[in-house]
């Protein structure tokens, strides 16, 4: 509506869960997304903002970022349009914050936590964050109700949606880190939250000048981002003369790298030389971490913008050049790539700028760095645990150190190794972000190399179907117990080149054979998918040999 009013205010925690707002997060959105790496960095960002050295009152404010909200004037009603993760995360944390508070601090908290009713106002007992339909008597049960957040650790998350496998995997890691501070770091946490951290609230009357709103806020456009000024900043230093030369120079390796993975680039080079996670703006800390060390703007952009840029495009692509190994490396490097995170670079990027003219040196690391990055990732260690790891291992590029000591960052040791091995035993299907990664690195295994994994849609599906029908071959084959114990495990899975079918994965497995797991060809272009297409029957002692089978693959490829 042309009439209607923009509000734009910045509110503490302590003022955004009280009774100026009571959220609700409409059906359309969708559902609690973050997982324990977002949560995870939001409770070590709010650690380190409360462990500042001075007294409490003087601490800085500390920034959410923002929320958009259909909202009448003095009603306290929202409708949340953007914010959902925020909020939600937040009142997960306020709630495991319990566990650790006196008595008196867990009432007040409480009181944030829900809306206590008045019969005068006409107002319930209710919490006040309400999230979509199917997730709220989750969140209430689990999450918001004290016994339920007691019980947390205890929760079986194989059968939950991924909304709700993510509040409890979330308040489970809340619980872990909160564990290790001393009961005055929680008081002090707690009101850190409550008084100086903030959220700027953005409100409006109606939906469609909400959607607008958030529209803007999370447009990427071609504002400028901070490769832009600090080019501005590197090359204004230069001699007029050669600033020409050099801003050519500066473009052309934008231009190979794309004007979004170039922006990247310079929060890698950051992590090259700080070794840490960043804490303030990107800005900030290039300048004092990067340009403080290499301050002739013609060395940085001939020494370090330069070198970093081929590698970061080499690393990215697959697409190292080299007399001899080039495959091999490129190889590896593609299955770097299918990790969901990028942490990996920096050190990949520091070595290659440094070592690229040894190919067999470049290989040995790259292998080591690839074994690190995906015991990581199947161990489910945060971002703040990979960057604090990945730090170490820089340092040790740094200074030329021996990588391959046994018990230098590079390598793993003996209960990392059984840890990993252990985790690929289990239950791989449960874990989303893990599934394809794991599938898809098993199948490159099985390949007689130059695997192709550029197919429009690649899922992952289950031969033993998760519910089969009543009447079925299957529940003649497998036990309850069996059943159970199988249906999520890697040798029951195989790789798809379609989107699942729920009719189809429940057929026989003949029928799925032919029908279902093979294109037009009768064949798959998946090595893992072709085995299962060879098996005349499916059976647990056919999925008991099939899973030691694959784990020993696993095992030589990441020597575990």
């Amino acid at each position: 509506m042309a009439g209607s009013r923009i509000q734009a205010a910045e509110r503490p925690i302590g003022d955004i869960f009280s009774d100026a707002y009571r959220f609700a997060i409409p059906g359309y959105q969708r559902p609690y997304a973050w997982t324990t790496d977002q949560a995870g960095e939001m409770l070590d960002d709010l650690v380190t903002a409360a462990r500042c050295e001075h007294k409490l009152e003087n601490s800085d404010p500390y920034f959410l970022g923002s929320v958009v909200l259909v909202k009448e004037e003095g009603k306290a009603e929202a409708e949340v349009v953007d914010g959902q993760q925020r909020l939600t995360t937040l009142m997960t944390l306020l709630s495991v914050l319990r566990q650790f508070l006196p008595e008196t601090y867990v009432s007040s908290l409480n009181k944030r936590i829900y809306q206590q009713g008045d019969p005068i106002k006409g107002t319930l007992d209710q919490p006040r964050l309400t999230l979509r339909d199917k997730d709220h008597p989750f969140l209430e049960k689990q999450i918001l109700d004290r016994d339920g957040i007691d019980r947390i650790d205890s929760v079986a998350v194989a059968a939950l949606t991924d909304s709700q496998r993510n509040l409890v995997t979330n308040a489970q890691l809340f619980r872990r880190r909160l564990s290790a501070l001393t009961e005055e770091e929680c008081r002090r946490l707690v009101m850190f939250i409550d008084r100086y951290t903030y959220l700027v609230v953005v409100s409006t009357q109606d939906f469609d000048s909400a959607y607008r709103i958030f529209t803007v806020l999370n447009e990427r456009g071609l504002s400028l981002t901070h490769s832009d000024i600090l080019k501005s900043e590197i090359i204004g230093q230069i001699p007029v003369a050669k600033q020409d030369a050099y801003t050519a120079v500066w473009e052309s390796e934008e231009e190979d790298l794309g004007r979004q993975d170039f922006a990247d680039l310079f929060g890698h080079i950051r992590m090259v030389y700080s070794k840490t996670k960043l804490r303030a703006t990107i800005l900030r800390e290039f300048r004092a971490s990067v340009l403080s060390r290499v301050s002739d703007p013609q060395d940085f952009i001939n020494h370090v913008l330069v070198p970093y840029s081929d590698a970061f495009e080499s690393v990215r692509d697959g697409t190292f050049v080299a007399d001899h190994g080039a495959d091999q490396i490129n190889d590896v490097l593609r299955a770097l790539n299918l990790l969901d995170n990028t942490d990996w670079i920096p050190p990949a990027i520091s070595y290659l700028s440094r070592h690229g003219g040894s190919p067999s040196a470049v290989l040995t690391f790259i292998r080591d760095l690839d074994r690190l990055a995906a015991s990581m990732h199947i161990r489910r260690m945060d971002v703040s645990q990979r960057i604090e790891r990945y730090g170490r291992v820089l340092a040790e590029i740094e200074r030329g150190a021996d990588l391959s000591r046994t018990d230098g960052p590079l390598q793993l040791d003996e209960l990392e190794r059984a840890l990993t091995a252990d985790l690929l035993d289990g239950e791989i299907y449960t874990v989303t972000r893990l599934r394809k990664y794991v599938m898809l690195r098993l199948d490159s295994t099985l390949s007689s190399g130059g695997a192709n994994y550029d197919h429009p849609v690649i899922t992952v599906e289950h031969v033993l179907p998760q519910h089969p029908k009543a009447g079925s071959r299957w529940l003649e084959q497998f036990s309850p117990a069996e059943h159970a114990y199988w249906v999520h495990r890697m040798a029951n899975l195989v790789l798809l080149t379609r989107q699942k079918n729920a009719e189809a994965s429940n057929r026989e497995f003949e029928a799925k054979k032919t029908g279902y797991f093979t294109g037009r060809s009768g064949t798959s272009p998946f090595p893992l998918t072709s085995q299962v297409l060879h098996e005349p029957l499916w059976t647990p002692a056919v999925l008991a040999r099939r899973q030691q089978e694959l784990l020993t693959h696993l095992r030589v490829l990441w020597r575990l």
